[in-house]
């Protein structure tokens, strides 16, 4: 048999003593309440006040308006907040991929490939572009089309401007007379310049050919790169006399110019320039 500690034996009889709790009136000394307990009774009424106090202050902490009065527990605005800032998220995720993708096909437009199509992008790094499949970009590029959006949706379009290349002396690539104006709203942010056959093109700017090349479309077809953020373009010319990588400095011949790709019989120079990602009018720099 189990001997306990005299120490826990006493302990345990002190609980089991009894003790009688008497209310009385002072005045006359009147018995009005009376009831005997023992110290394991306080203990269980304790622990069931304890149970009642912690599920009551639950039951209204969690089921009615107290809860919102607690620093930090949302409320029904702040679930719609974070609702609205989810939407907000994946609407300008949505408009970050498009800008990648636009900015990839201008990549591809420059380096003298074809755009990529907004149902095929997906499929992009699981597709393999050979160099059969490698072409210039045609006149109703997605560059032309973003230009022509942009002035179309634009809420100043009367005040656009663009920034002034200071300083930078053009060569013009050809003497000439301007057959169709620089009209970016119209979808022409180029010009395009009569010419006789055989007429030499010269490069505008000191720069590198970074495209040279056939297109059925618009004949040999050349982009050179220039300082600060210029690009040239030379479209519907008859023979290339640079090649892709040449270096090349202003007024030096780059083409001979020709009908090859032209809508028309006549003889013209499509004639491009941009300026940090955005077409500039030529005439405003040099004369032809």
């Amino acid at each position: 048999m189990i001997q306990l500690p005299q120490t826990i034996k006493k302990r345990l009889k002190n609980l089991e003593k009894r003790h009688r709790l008497v209310i009385t009136d002072e005045q006359n000394k009147t018995e009005m309440f009376a009831t005997a307990y023992n110290r394991k009774l306080y203990i269980a009424l304790a622990s069931v006040a304890a149970v009642i106090l912690i599920a009551g202050t639950y039951l209204l902490t969690a089921h009615t308006f107290i809860r919102y009065t607690i620093p930090g527990y949302p409320d029904q605005s702040t679930k719609e907040a974070a609702i609205e800032n989810l939407l907000k998220i994946d609407s300008l995720e949505r408009v970050i991929e498009t800008w990648a993708f636009q900015i990839a096909n201008i990549q591809r437009v420059v380096t003298g490939m074809d755009p990529l199509q907004l149902d095929t992008a997906s499929a992009r790094s699981r597709t393999d572009v050979s160099s059969d499949t490698i072409a210039y970009a045609k006149e109703d590029s997605l560059l032309r089309a973003m230009i022509k959006e942009e002035e179309r949706f634009s809420l100043a379009k009367g005040r656009r401007h663009i920034t002034q290349i200071e300083g930078t002396h053009f060569y013009p690539p050809v003497k000439g007379v301007i057959a169709n104006e620089y009209n970016p709203a119209a979808g022409h942010p180029y010009i395009d310049i009569t010419l006789a056959t055989n007429t030499t093109v010269c490069a505008t700017l000191d720069g590198t050919v970074i495209s040279a090349g056939w297109n059925d479309d618009t004949g040999y077809t050349i982009y050179i790169q220039h300082p600060n953020d210029i690009i040239s373009v030379y479209k519907h010319t008859e023979k290339l006399l640079v090649k892709t990588g040449d270096k090349v400095t202003a007024g030096s011949p780059v083409a001979l110019v020709g009908s090859a790709g032209s809508p028309s019989t006549n003889v013209l120079l499509h004639f491009e320039l941009w300026h940090k990602g955005e077409a500039i009018n030529p005439a405003q720099y040099m004369t032809f």
